[in-house]
């Protein structure tokens, strides 16, 4: 990492160019999908050893579900053992793990693995690692509203209440910093519905790399273009670089 750069405390990733990838090697979707998810372990250390102290990805999205039904089986094959494996990461790495989006529709076992992942590191100091399962951000917001008003139904929050810091409360990523910087991998330039709410004065960065490709001197690339940018948060900068 070149010197002087400061580094994003909180970096959002969203995961794309898997099944290009393979496609691109000859091999089946899927394959894409296993390397995808190696990329994702690997990633974990490699951004806290620059560090990263919050690291999100967008892993299955709400919209994902529409895919073909064998490849749907293979990414939830692959997510029950990537779940096994990421709680002796966890441990090992003293990494504090967050599932982000609607356990509901998961497999029981799925849930019951998410749950003992999340028991187990919650007092974990180490990496804040946050996975977007069956998650899209307009879902959230609609859970959150759904919340809100059935507390204000049982009179917990008072009608008229409702401030950004209390809407904040109710999210998936409650207590979780905003991202400074998103990066999406693989050429495609759009949101897909990932964190509207939490993206809103986050840098963008996107690369061609697809995500099995995407290694530390990429996310070194990453960080240097976002070193370039002048985060104003909607204010602007006087002549002497403070913010006005």
């Amino acid at each position: 990492m070149s010197e002087g750069l400061i580094v994003p405390r909180h970096i959002a990733i969203i995961l794309d160019g898997n099944g290009r990838w393979a496609k691109s090697k000859g091999m089946p979707r899927n394959y894409g999908h296993i390397q995808g998810a190696r990329a994702v372990e690997n990633m974990c250390e490699t951004a806290y050893n620059r560090g990263v102290r919050y690291l999100t990805v967008y892993a299955f999205s709400t919209e994902n579900w529409s895919r073909p039904e064998d490849e749907i089986e293979a990414l939830m094959g692959l997510l029950r053992n990537y779940l096994k494996t990421c709680i002796k990461r966890a441990k090992k790495n003293n990494m504090c793990v967050r599932v982000l989006g609607d356990k509901s529709r998961l497999a029981p076992d799925i849930v019951e693995s998410i749950n003992e992942l999340e028991e187990i590191s919650r007092d974990f100091d180490g990496l804040h690692f946050q996975v977007a399962i069956n998650y899209g951000s307009r879902d959230e917001m609609l859970r959150t509203v759904n919340r809100i008003i059935n507390d204000m139904d049982d009179g917990r929050i008072e009608k008229g209440q409702v401030t950004g810091e209390l809407f904040e409360s109710y999210l998936d990523t409650a207590g979780i910093p905003d991202p400074d910087l998103l990066i999406r991998t693989s050429g495609e330039q759009r949101l897909s519905n990932f964190l509207l709410w939490q993206l809103a004065y986050s840098e963008f960065y996107f690369t061609d790399v697809h995500w099995p490709d995407f290694d530390g001197k990429e996310l070194e690339k990453a960080i240097e273009a976002y070193n370039k940018r002048e985060r104003r948060f909607g204010g602007i900068k006087s002549a002497d670089g403070e913010e006005e």
